[in-house]
């Protein structure tokens, strides 16, 4: 219950904080030239992939994780 609460409370920070990123790269992209448009194509794939695992995987992870019950020895 206590991992359920505190992914639910950093799940919209996560994703504001990638969201921000992904404009910036939107913006670096939009305006730059050259070699700043490949570090945004570049940031913005990092960043998209990052928040992927962040959202999806780790939530999977943990749900799995859940349902296993260690032993008391």
């Amino acid at each position: 219950a206590s991992i359920d609460a505190g992914y639910n409370r950093a799940l919209l920070t996560i994703v504001d904080s990638h969201v921000t990123t992904l404009i910036t790269a939107g913006a670096l992209f939009l305006f730059g030239s050259g070699p700043i448009k490949g570090f945004a194509v570049s940031l913005f794939w990092g960043v998209t992939i990052s928040l992927y695992t962040a959202v999806v995987i780790t939530k999977t992870i943990f749900d799995i994780r859940k349902g296993y019950k260690s032993l008391s020895i």
